[in-house]
């Protein structure tokens, strides 16, 4: 089976190669630096799509149309990469594709998978959710005839994106200590386990969800895919709520402890590091191996962490920097109880450190004859700064709560 597998995948990679060359697999010095290892970043956010799902589209389009009777429309649901991915293989292979998305999707992803389309692709905006959007896809498809191309629990889609697998072995010239891979629906993360047992048994892979779509560990305690109650979709690129079957097949026999969970709040603040220091724009999803590191004991090893996209919608900037302050603690947000006298406002800023600045001031309570209610956000240099802020505003005889933490309060009113 393993080798069957190698076979399709070799001949997925020398078909592929007529629309992507093979992604840059780079060292990182500063990465390398910081944790004293041998740090590689898989570059997938430099596709044409600027994203790894190109490989999967493509492949199980090829083999699509190769088979007798093919359908000349393909479907999909999608408001991200997956969309764009199909978009670029339908202008590739002359055919018509179907995009729905949902009625929320930005502007900007709308166009840009026009845009790949290159006149090939329709996008119907229906549903303000996946599931309606997901639902209106494969109905369409199947009144019409059309084939629907799943994101990630294809077999074809599978093979397509374990290219990425034979490249980084091709590239690195041996096999690294340990692979670090985000994980979604399990597209990816399935392919390239395949590979790597097939190629490298003896490289271990780490496979990293973002904490609020835990869909793989869950599945692996329970020894069979679940959906998820709850999903946080931050992590837009990985916020998948149940893992694909056929891509746990692949993954089952993982120990659980192979799947680690990083926060949405510290991705962000990889985000913006990566951004400032190194000049390289991720989507949250793509930050997700880098991330992880963080957590790991790799000092003195060859480590390889796949960049799974570059799809960011600079208009999230301002909420990517707000989350990866607060992770940091150099953002917090009060709620003071100041008095209505003149000159309470004053005592209060002379609180204030040199370092701190404030960011929001708004009454919540103007009404109140004694004292008002303000939501206060205070941004400081340093997080040590706040311990010594808290002392002196106890002091001046202030009182405040600390909302910062407070998902439901801090989701209401900031």
């Amino acid at each position: 089976m393993d080798a069957d597998f190698v076979a399709a995948v070799r001949e997925a990679a020398a078909e592929l190669a007529s629309v992507l060359e093979p992604t840059p697999l780079q060292r990182n010095d500063f990465l390398s630096a910081r944790y004293g290892a041998d740090i590689w970043l898989k570059r997938e956010d430099l596709t044409p799509v600027r994203s790894y799902k190109l490989r999967g589209a493509f492949n199980a389009m090829r083999k699509v149309l190769a088979r007798p009777e093919a359908p000349n429309r393909f479907v999909c649901a999608s408001a991200g990469n997956h969309a764009q991915g199909l978009a670029y293989a339908c202008r590739h292979f002359g055919v018509d594709g179907v995009v729905f998305m949902p009625v929320t999707t930005p502007q900007q992803k709308i166009d840009k998978t026009r845009a790949f389309g290159g006149g090939r692709v329709q996008i119907r905006l229906i549903g303000d959710y996946v599931d309606a959007t997901l639902a209106a896809a494969k109905a369409f498809a199947a009144a019409e005839g059309a084939h629907f191309l799943p994101p990630f629990d294809d077999p074809d889609v599978i093979e397509g994106q374990a290219t990425c697998g034979l490249e980084i072995l091709d590239q690195l010239g041996r096999a690294p200590d340990l692979l670090v891979v985000p994980v979604g629906g399990g597209g990816l993360s399935s392919g390239l386990r395949s590979v790597f047992t097939a190629l490298a048994p003896a490289t271990p892979l780490l496979l990293v969800e973002p904490a609020g779509a835990t869909s793989l560990h869950a599945a692996l305690i329970a020894g069979h895919p679940v959906t998820l109650p709850e999903v946080d979709n931050f992590v837009d690129g990985a916020a998948v709520a149940r893992i694909g079957d056929l891509n746990f097949a692949a993954l089952a026999s993982l120990d659980p402890s192979a799947v680690i969970h990083v926060t949405e709040d510290r991705i962000c603040a990889t985000m913006i590091e990566m951004l400032n220091v190194e000049g390289v724009v991720l989507e949250p999803a793509g930050a997700l191996a880098i991330d992880a590191l963080r957590d790991l004991d790799i000092a003195g090893k060859t480590v390889v962490a796949v960049v799974s996209g570059g799809n960011f919608d600079f208009e999230r900037l301002p909420d990517v920097r707000e989350r990866a302050l607060r992770w940091e603690g150099r953002k917090k947000y009060y709620i003071l109880r100041l008095p209505q006298r003149p000159g309470a406002l004053r005592e209060f800023l002379e609180t204030l450190g040199p370092d701190d600045d404030i960011s929001r001031f708004e009454y919540l309570k103007k009404s109140a004859r004694n004292f008002g209610s303000v939501l206060i956000g205070i941004e400081t240099r340093e997080r040590g700064n706040f311990a010594g802020l808290e002392t002196r505003v106890a002091a001046a005889g202030f009182t405040w709560l600390d909302i910062t933490s407070d998902a439901v309060i801090t989701n209401l009113i900031i």
